[in-house]
């Protein structure tokens, strides 16, 4: 496992890997410009329900204390081993982060984005090492989840490939490895999914529940796909369905539907309301 690791955004999903990380025994420093005090209690939140659940090896509190939350790259420690980019999904801001966090760290420094769709070569193509630069795309949440998806590049290092198994591996987690491709495997077929299910609430075929129920219980889904787009978040899978569509062609295209409920601000749990209500 790397001793010490950079996270870059302390949102939802960078918090979550801080947190699997910090509690596998590593020093972890966050780079959040936005509110410091909020990433660092996801995080200590997130390992209070590890320890509620019986997940967590060691008191939350201990492991905080190995998490620092800083508001500038240039703050990332020197030997950090690995760096996971975990910013929106928007090209121009992923390179910029990325380039700067080169500068930042040491030769001997993975770097990886939690990117969901997009190319990994085109990210790299910015970075003076882009031997050293592969995708790790998460899921959310990120301490529950099992599997990492591993993307490489053409310009991938084969040795960096195996080390960043081999560190999935150490997190209890599964890897699976793709080639960097439109949305990879799991987005691709995710989203998909998510798009002909919104278009069939759209069309009346059935309610938002009993869409979700039907996958759950006849296809063993632990989550239908309009749930788990209010999980992601409506404006995030929107985002990912317009690049897919723009790579991909039609079959990706968004549907007025999910067009209509971002322009209203529903966008899922994180608003209260999307395809269901929460508390």
């Amino acid at each position: 496992m790397p001793t010490t690791v950079g996270v870059i955004g302390g949102g939802r999903m960078g918090a979550g890997i801080a947190q699997v990380f910090a509690a596998r025994g590593a020093a972890v420093t966050v780079v959040e410009p936005g509110d410091a005090v909020a990433t660092r209690r996801r995080i200590a939140d997130g390992l209070a329900r590890a320890a509620e659940r019986g997940k967590l090896a060691g008191a939350p509190d201990l492991v905080l204390a190995r998490v620092e939350v800083v508001d500038d790259l240039a703050a990332l420690p020197a030997r950090a081993e690995l760096v996971v980019e975990a910013v929106p999904e928007q090209p121009g801001l992923k390179v910029d982060v990325l380039t700067r966090a080169e500068t930042a760290v040491g030769d001997q420094a993975v770097l990886a984005s939690n990117t969901s769709s997009l190319s990994i070569a085109e990210l790299g193509a910015a970075l003076q090492r882009p031997a050293r630069f592969l995708g790790m795309h998460f899921f959310n949440p990120v301490p529950a989840s099992q599997l990492v998806e591993v993307v490489t590049a053409a310009e991938t290092a084969a040795d960096v490939v195996e080390r960043v198994r081999a560190w999935v591996r150490g997190l209890g987690k599964t890897d699976v490895v793709v080639r960097d491709s439109p949305g990879f495997a799991t987005s691709r077929l995710g989203v998909l999914l998510g798009l002909e299910a919104i278009r069939m609430l759209e069309e009346g075929v059935a309610d938002a529940e009993a869409i979700d129920k039907a996958m759950e219980l006849g296809y063993r889904h632990p989550m239908g796909p309009l749930r788990s787009t209010d999980l992601v978040g409506l404006d995030v899978r929107l985002a990912i369905a317009e690049y897919l569509h723009a790579k991909l062609g039609d079959r990706f295209a968004p549907p007025r539907l999910l067009r209509d409920k971002v322009a209203a601000g529903h966008l899922g749990r994180k608003t209260g309301q999307g395809f269901h209500h929460w508390d």
